[in-house]
């Protein structure tokens, strides 16, 4: 069974839902409470997430950035990176190639 569409758990205070995932190109939907993290991890995935809702502090490599809604941030393959809301946000995550550790197919 697919989760293209399901919303699921991440981490504590975390949920996340994909909303398309092409041959070679995903995106996802990523909700904050405040004070949630997304834990420090890395893939060999290119990401860039757009932050559509409050304020979130990305650690990039060891390099703290605060996006605010409208911003948008790059994370290079195999980067170390994680995330702390500052407040209750939203974060569209889009990756490529697709990530299937987290598709269910």
């Amino acid at each position: 069974m697919s989760n293209i569409g399901v919303w699921e758990n991440a981490e504590p205070g975390v949920t996340r839902c994909i909303k398309q995932a092409g041959d070679s190109l995903m995106m996802m939907e990523v909700h904050f409470e405040p004070g949630a993290e997304g834990y420090e991890h890395s893939h060999p995935h290119e990401q860039m997430s757009y932050c559509m809702k409050g304020r979130i502090a990305f650690r990039i490599n060891g390099v703290e950035t605060v996006l605010a809604a409208g911003d948008t941030i790059c994370i290079p393959s195999e980067a170390r990176h994680g995330v702390t809301a500052l407040e209750a946000s939203v974060l569209l995550d889009v990756f490529t190639p697709v990530r299937e550790d987290l598709l269910k197919r």
